[in-house]
């Protein structure tokens, strides 16, 4: 599928009104609050979109989405996207200060906020002078906001698709922070048709007897997609959690219940299911596949998961500048440990510092290219020059292509390792880590020793029934010497409670490097 075979006027609100015809009564989306059908969503999101032109928003300006996942986060977002407005899915984990940031960077005339959120929104407010409106998800009144079930009440349910074109600009994201300043990234309405069929009907083969579960919040492109855009293309439902990702039971609680055959996680949320001890009393057999992607998957865990649940997953590499997967293993064809192969689709390419070809079994730079990349950052010209160029998208992670056609993770251009003139991958310090049984979750990032030289540090967080000690880090080391080579094994161990990570379970490793 390509962008030609779009019409050249196009709106994304197509992803929710394609079901109408023929599965207008199916339950399309479930939660703890409320079920609704693909009707019932088509009708709010038109009452929102008459509701936000009402309050004069304009074809091109930026509608801000600061609300837990639920069925107002999704018909905001549609009813946003239908009048040609551009939705802003923000991270519901930041401080206030990321917040007026944003707010500024986006220039958003009106706020959709859940009312647990609010008071973070209220400090910011009155230095905001392009805000205008905030919408208020909850009970209750709020001085100086709209509540959002008051707002869209007495809104029709029928609302005209705005004539947009296919290129033109349907969302804004910001990066997740693994290195740092977030960055805005916009996408255009043609993306999402184009990524629902490349990775999630191709590759996945998901289809409308599915229900998706993920762990990624909507806010998030592997949630947007996976668990919204990607279901609803081939007429699948969806099962959206408010609640706190980070806690295993929560998630494995949502599986047991409300049964979804597609489950998208991180590897670190992965490893904290398998650590939950009662994980037998769930009920997960309604899951055909699993999707993990954010970060690498080490091998051991998923023979861990495997083994636990008899259940595959799907390890894929995307990012948010190209919106979702480009290098996936599929049903049928998995390499455990690999991001698979590259999606039709997309061409890739691997590259040394200058841009020059690497050999078969290099390690390189990743480029990809494809008609889902975004342009450039808002407003970051200088960011822009170095990941955008031409038709290539430089994504900062590297990589080496093995015999056989699999894309192995080397880690971050920002992450690698030389230690004695030799790269090190920090994500092979890890898995081999992985494999100790006392390890639940573990970082590697350069530290200096006392010759100022870069060498492995691991971050190691332990398994219930294990205790630091100098015993146990030197045998952690011992057990990296049996598995690797002797200069790629961590010289120092750091026993730490839990790492620091972003909203979609991605390790932060900057700010291990600080703390290193």
């Amino acid at each position: 599928m390509h962008a030609t075979d779009l019409p050249l006027y196009y709106n994304a609100v197509d992803i929710l009104e394609r079901n109408l015809p023929a599965r207008a009564d199916k339950v399309a989306l479930y939660s703890p609050q409320r079920e609704m059908t693909f009707r019932q969503i088509s009708d709010e999101a038109n009452q929102t979109g008459n509701a936000l032109k009402a309050l004069g928003v304009r074809f091109g300006e930026h509608v801000g989405i600061l609300a837990f996942d639920g069925p107002e986060w999704v018909t905001t977002f549609f009813g946003t996207v239908k009048i040609g407005a551009i939705a802003v899915g923000l991270n519901t984990l930041l401080k206030a200060h990321d917040y007026e940031y944003m707010l500024r960077d986006s220039r958003v005339r009106v706020l959709v906020v859940q009312q647990e959120l609010l008071p973070i929104i209220q400090q910011i407010r009155s230095r905001l002078p392009v805000l205008q409106h905030v919408v208020v998800i909850g009970t209750g009144s709020h001085e100086g906001c709209l509540t959002y079930s008051e707002w869209i009440q007495s809104q029709p349910t029928t609302l005209e698709t705005e004539q947009t074109h296919r290129d033109d600009i349907c969302s804004l994201n910001y990066s997740s922070g693994t290195t740092g300043e977030p960055k805005g990234i916009h996408h255009s309405h043609k993306v999402y048709p184009l990524t629902a069929q490349l990775w999630g009907a191709n590759v996945l083969g998901l289809r409308e007897s599915d229900r998706t579960f993920a762990v990624a919040k909507l806010f998030f492109t592997f949630g947007t997609g996976g668990n919204l855009i990607f279901p609803w293309y081939v007429g699948a439902s969806c099962v959206l959690f408010p609640g706190a990702p980070r806690v295993a039971t929560n998630v494995l609680g949502m599986i047991d219940r409300f049964k979804p055959t597609i489950f998208f996680n991180a590897p670190t949320g992965y490893a904290a299911a398998l650590a939950v001890k009662e994980f037998s009393n769930y009920d997960l057999s309604s899951l055909r596949l699993c999707v993990s992607a954010s970060e690498a998957m080490p091998a051991p865990l998923w023979h861990a998961w495997k083994e636990r649940t008899g259940v595959d997953i799907i390890d894929g590499i995307g990012c948010t500048e190209n919106f979702h997967i480009f290098i996936s293993n599929r049903p049928g064809d998995i390499q455990p440990g690999s991001s698979g192969k590259p999606v039709p689709g997309y061409e890739i390419k691997l590259t040394d510092d200058e841009g020059k070809p690497v050999g078969a079994g290099e390690i390189g730079n990743l480029h990809v290219r494809g008609e889902t990349a975004a342009l450039c950052y808002l407003h970051q010209h200088a960011q822009s020059l170095r990941t955008f160029r031409g038709e290539w998208l430089v994504t900062g992670d590297k990589y080496f292509v093995d015999a056989d056609g699999y894309y192995w993770h080397a880690g971050r251009s920002d992450d690698m390792l030389k230690v004695g003139g030799i790269w090190v991958s920090p994500v092979e310090v890890e898995s081999s880590l992985l494999k100790h049984a006392a390890v639940l979750e573990c970082a590697v990032v350069g530290h200096a020793d006392p010759s100022n030289l870069i060498k492995p540090k691991a971050f190691v967080v332990l398994k219930q029934g294990h205790t630091p000690s100098n015993e146990l880090a030197q045998e952690l080391i011992d057990h990296c010497l049996e598995h690797m080579g002797a200069y790629k094994r961590p010289r120092w161990v750091e026993f730490v409670a839990e790492l620091p990570k972003t909203a979609t379970g991605k390790i932060q490793r900057y700010r291990l490097r600080l703390a290193a």
